[in-house]
């Protein structure tokens, strides 16, 4: 009787145990309460960026370089109104006023440009140390047939640049045949072109010869513009002599067209005073409409450049003596985006080599008195 109950009893306390050990259905469902989850504090807010109190703007650095003259760029300067104010044209991409120099890596010297095609006594410099005279291999958007003498006849190219080319490479410009570069400086009497620091520097670095030229005004006082040009290019031995740059602009301000005996006692004004001041008797540009009515037959003893974009300067500027020749406003070239103008130097290595030499003989050949 006493061995028939045990497994009763066994069986009872199983029972029991079971259900105590069971799974409640919420916790079967993993429905039960999760702890909370906890949250990141936010970060600091960022600190504000110093501005001017007065401007509202970041002050780019300044250029610590030192300069012979006392140029406008060591001090302040007017307000450029003219130039952060324009709009984006066509084809025409617009930099970024302020200085770039700083962001962009140094120049390698000329030495080590690339080979260029030219002939080896065209590629190797001269005794003495002369420039050094490179074959072009531009391109041309809307090349022209200027008849029997081409632009490619004359051995000495080079180019005209000022903000609308942006920035340049100007070691790859040079390998392409850009012996000569003329850099947009001044207009009128308080403009400068925002880019011409950069230019003036990184071209003489990339082994080109360079000057400056000046956008004339003609409702400005002539002298006033060449001091202005005074003070904004600096006074280089090495560099090219500077240039007037005369012609109409539709998009002045200034719509009153002066007679043409006053429009060249202006020029004579500011052309004597860059001349005493740069030691260099300064080059004339022009254009076909304004040198019929206002240069035709005059300034015999100045050296001129002349655009003629669509037939040869002897036929656009009949009798007339040149020295540079703007032959395209279409050029294409590695080194820089967009279009380019395109010139020539009127004469041989050898008359280049005295040319930048400032030898008086290359007056002569050019017919200058």
């Amino acid at each position: 009787m006493r061995f028939k109950a045990l497994p009763s009893l066994l069986a009872l306390t199983l029972a029991l145990t079971s259900c105590t050990a069971r799974t409640s259905p919420i916790d079967a469902l993993g429905l039960a309460p999760q702890p909370k989850t906890q949250v990141a504090q936010a970060a600091a807010p960022v600190p504000a960026v110093a501005v001017d109190e007065q401007t509202g703007a970041i002050t780019p650095p300044q250029d610590t370089g030192s300069h012979p003259e006392a140029l406008a760029w060591a001090g302040n300067t007017p307000n450029q109104a003219h130039f952060e104010s324009a709009t984006m044209s066509a084809g025409m991409p617009v930099p970024d006023p302020r200085p770039v120099a700083m962001l962009m890596p140094p120049v390698p010297p000329a030495s080590s440009l690339p080979p260029t095609m030219a002939p080896a006594e065209e590629q190797a410099p001269s005794a003495g140390g002369r420039h050094r005279v490179y074959s072009q291999r531009f391109r041309d958007a809307k090349p022209m047939n200027f008849g029997k003498v081409k632009p490619k006849h004359h051995a000495v190219h080079g180019v005209d640049v000022s903000r609308w080319q942006g920035d340049i490479d100007w070691v790859k410009l040079r390998s392409q045949g850009a012996n000569f570069a003329y850099i947009k400086a001044t207009d009128g009497g308080d403009h400068t072109d925002p880019m011409f620091r950069t230019n003036w520097r990184k071209a003489k670095e990339a082994g080109l010869k360079r000057g400056a030229y000046h956008f004339f005004y003609w409702c400005r006082v002539a002298s006033d513009q060449a001091d202005w040009f005074i003070r904004n290019v600096p006074r280089d031995p090495d560099a090219l002599p500077p240039v007037i740059d005369v012609e109409y602009n539709g998009e002045s301000s200034c719509r009153f067209r002066l007679s043409p005996e006053k429009a060249r006692e202006k020029m004579q004004v500011f052309m004597d005073r860059l001349e005493r001041h740069y030691g260099k008797r300064p080059v004339i540009y022009t254009a076909p409409d304004f040198y019929k009515d206002n240069l035709d037959g005059h300034f015999l003893d100045y050296p001129f450049w002349l655009r003629s974009v669509a037939a040869h300067p002897s036929k656009t500027y009949p009798g007339r003596k040149w020295v540079f020749w703007q032959y395209s406003g279409s050029g294409l070239s590695q080194g820089v985006n967009g279009k380019i103008d395109l010139n020539v130097f009127r004469g041989s290595v050898a008359d280049w080599q005295n040319w930048v030499s400032g030898s008086k003989s290359w007056n002569k050949v050019a017919g200058l008195r």
